[in-house]
């Protein structure tokens, strides 16, 4: 089988570009960073579904990007709740270049190991409004990729694969459940609270948002029930 690295953070969503690699026939590689994230508890939750995937070998990578600040998900300020989602507004939770920064290391180990498809969670349809989700950052980067790699220069590009990136929650929340997702070992909240999702950050909502419209029952245990209106 051929090889692919995967960006894995714990959440519904790199579980599921997961498991659609996984029924491509890939052997998985698991990249995780840990970045300063104040949510760093999702990185036992990476742990969790880097054994439901069976990847091959999963790397836990330091890169301490609270050093620069500059967003809530990593400590500056407070992470928004109950906020209306406007995918134009680029809310606070936004963490300066960090997709960039993660697929650049994501495509070092993808060169390194000779894999030609790189996986990552990014969602366009349903998503906060961070600009590295979009499908323009995407095809800029695979484009980068061919110039900056000596894979690339040599006709072995490395392919970026966001599978999930037109789908809404909805949709991706269905397709994961006929993959066999056992969903109940993500975690996708920027604030968790004693181990449980704090249920009103954007993430919650959105997370809530897709399992209801779905028709399928959210497993995911929230410090705040859900509103009745």
């Amino acid at each position: 089988m051929a090889n692919a690295v995967i960006l894995l953070s714990g959440g519904l969503d790199s579980y599921t570009a997961g498991a659609i690699a996984r029924a491509e026939g890939f052997d998985l590689f698991a990249l995780s960073l840990v970045y300063g994230q104040r949510h760093v508890v999702e990185l036992e939750a990476a742990r969790r579904v880097a054994s439901a995937l069976r990847v091959k070998r999963h790397i836990e990578l330091f890169l301490d990007l609270s050093a620069f600040g500059g967003s809530s998900l990593v400590g500056e300020g407070e992470v928004p709740k109950d906020r209306v989602i406007d995918a134009p507004d680029i809310p606070s939770t936004y963490v300066p270049a960090r997709n960039t920064v993660f697929l650049s290391l994501a495509l070092a180990w993808a060169e390194a190991l000779g894999a030609e498809d790189l996986f990552v969670g990014v969602n366009a349809v349903d998503y906060s409004g961070y600009p590295d989700c979009r499908p323009e950052f995407l095809r800029a980067f695979e484009r980068l990729s061919r110039v900056a790699t000596k894979a690339g220069v040599e006709g072995r590009p490395v392919r970026i694969r966001a599978p999930l990136l037109r789908l809404t929650k909805a949709r991706i929340v269905r397709l994961g459940t006929r993959l066999g997702v056992p969903y109940r070992l993500t975690l996708s909240c920027y604030d968790p609270v004693r181990g449980r999702a704090c249920g009103r950050c954007d993430a919650c909502q959105l997370r809530r948002k897709g399992f209801l419209e779905a028709g399928i029952p959210d497993p995911t245990r929230y410090a705040t029930p859900a509103s009745k209106e």
